[in-house]
């Protein structure tokens, strides 16, 4: 590990002479280049640099017990190398994980696409509740959400809706809401009272650049239709909807968010470069690693990952066994335990794959 550590320190240290070379400077997309490589490695450099410092300071305090020394300096001592041993024991653990190579997409915009599954209209009302619930964690993550497009029932749920996150970091957290989100509870529709289970599938994509997904204008049918609001009544006359089908994959994606058909086209056009992006992942996820996929990552939209449980309060994470009695708290967009935990999970899986 040390090796590693001192290659990526020597990495950074080439590149900063790089950064700061005149013949760089003046090749901007190049010194743009260098100094993101730079920014990426410096909470590396950063950490093994105060490692190195730990160490040696450690090994400066254990020679001090080769001099005589009186009872209160040796007390002294005796105390700063148990807090020293304690920092290393930190930074042997936190140390591997930065070592871990970091996911291309962790820092992209996400598209989060939310549809109800079993359960008919309680189910679209649950889609509405994630809705809010991912809106909220967002609002305090200081990151902007914008609406993409939405299938609403005459009750307030949702039967579909699509929506962009954007933030630095959005999708290295949210990627972990991809797969089936279970409630059980009782529904307002129920007048026996009777719990019932139903289910909904989250989709979390990150935002493909023009550069990643190259479409053939051929490739692509638009259709252009009224927009609608709940229950299918028309908003207006005009037809601003898109509906943009692409017809090598038979992926079809709409929007009628904005009153503009041009915007629409610009936020289904995104949709679409994610949607097709992450066809292409998870087709080579499958071909090269299904046999080690992680616990946390795979991101599979048929895979149960959650369920909350009204009557009890509670929200278990199936795939790491988490249980959190917080249920109200987790719907109001207190995400950060769950999430952690899933990203602590994953990264202990990773760390065995390549020990």
């Amino acid at each position: 590990m040390l090796e590693k550590l001192q290659a990526v320190e020597d990495k950074y240290l080439e590149l900063e002479s790089l950064i700061s070379d005149p013949a760089t400077i003046q090749d901007i997309d190049r010194w743009q280049h260098y100094n993101k490589e730079h920014a990426g490695l410096s909470p590396i450099v950063e950490k093994f640099r105060f490692y190195k410092k730990v160490v040696a300071e450690i090994r400066e305090d254990k020679a001090m017990f080769d001099e005589p020394l009186d009872d209160e300096m040796r007390g002294l001592v005796e105390a700063e190398l148990a807090e020293l041993m304690q920092q290393k024991e930190a930074l042997d653990r936190e140390l591997p994980i930065l070592l871990l190579p970091k996911d291309p997409n962790d820092d992209k915009n996400v598209i989060v696409e939310i549809r109800g599954g079993v359960g008919g209209e309680e189910a679209a009302l649950f889609a509405a509740d994630l809705f809010r619930m991912y809106s909220r964690y967002a609002e305090k993550q200081g990151w902007k959400t914008e609406l993409i497009s939405a299938n609403m029932t005459e009750i307030g749920g949702y039967k579909e809706i699509s929506f962009m996150v954007s933030g630095f970091g959005a999708y290295s957290r949210l990627k972990y809401e991809s797969g089936t989100h279970r409630v059980q509870r009782v529904p307002v529709t129920e007048s026996g009272g009777r719990i019932h289970t139903s289910a909904v599938t989250v989709a979390v994509l990150p935002e493909a650049e023009e550069v990643e997904v190259d479409i053939a204008p051929n490739d692509l049918r638009i259709d252009t239709y009224c927009a609608s609001g709940a229950g299918g009544q028309y908003v207006n006359r005009t037809e601003t909807a898109i509906r943009i089908t692409h017809l090598p994959t038979g992926i079809v994606v709409q929007c009628q968010d904005e009153k503009s058909q041009l915007k629409n086209k610009e936020k289904a056009m995104k949709v679409l470069r994610a949607r097709i992006l992450d066809r292409a992942r998870q087709e080579q996820e499958q071909a090269v690693a299904a046999d080690r996929r992680s616990q946390v990552g795979s991101g599979d939209r048929s895979e149960r990952i959650r369920t909350y449980n009204f009557p009890q309060g509670r929200v278990t994470d199936h795939r790491i066994g988490l249980t959190l009695h917080r249920i109200d708290d987790i719907l109001n967009g207190e995400l950060d335990e769950l999430l952690n935990a899933l990203i602590t999970a994953d990264q202990a899986e990773r760390l065995k794959q390549v020990e």
